[in-house]
């Protein structure tokens, strides 16, 4: 049976990097995969590992509105993601540490 946990992170980033190959819109056809990239490397530079978790995910099912990058559990969203944005979400999870310190 699975044992029921609390989250050991203050934030998981979630990184959509869904491709579907020019059939329609998706994620990856943005900067997605060096968007979390980016946020890892940042991540580790700030000394935030243990805290905060960034993850690939496949379609959370707004590629339409995407690039797409969530944060959970505090239900942020971020979309039409450029790399240029990166900045703008370590500040708000800058934020959310501050606020749990």
């Amino acid at each position: 049976m699975a044992e029921k946990q609390t989250m050991p992170y203050v934030c998981h980033v979630l990184v959509c990097t869904n491709d579907r190959h020019g059939e329609r819109k998706s994620c990856a056809d943005g900067d997605n995969p060096a968007v979390r990239k980016q946020l890892k490397d940042e991540v580790k530079k700030r000394g935030w590992l243990g805290k905060v978790r960034v993850s690939q995910c496949g379609c959370m099912g707004l590629c339409a509105g995407g690039p797409n990058v969530a944060v959970y559990p505090h239900k942020i969203w971020f979309a039409d993601v450029r790399l240029e944005d990166v900045g703008g979400i370590l500040d708000t999870i800058q934020t959310l540490l501050d606020d749990t310190a």
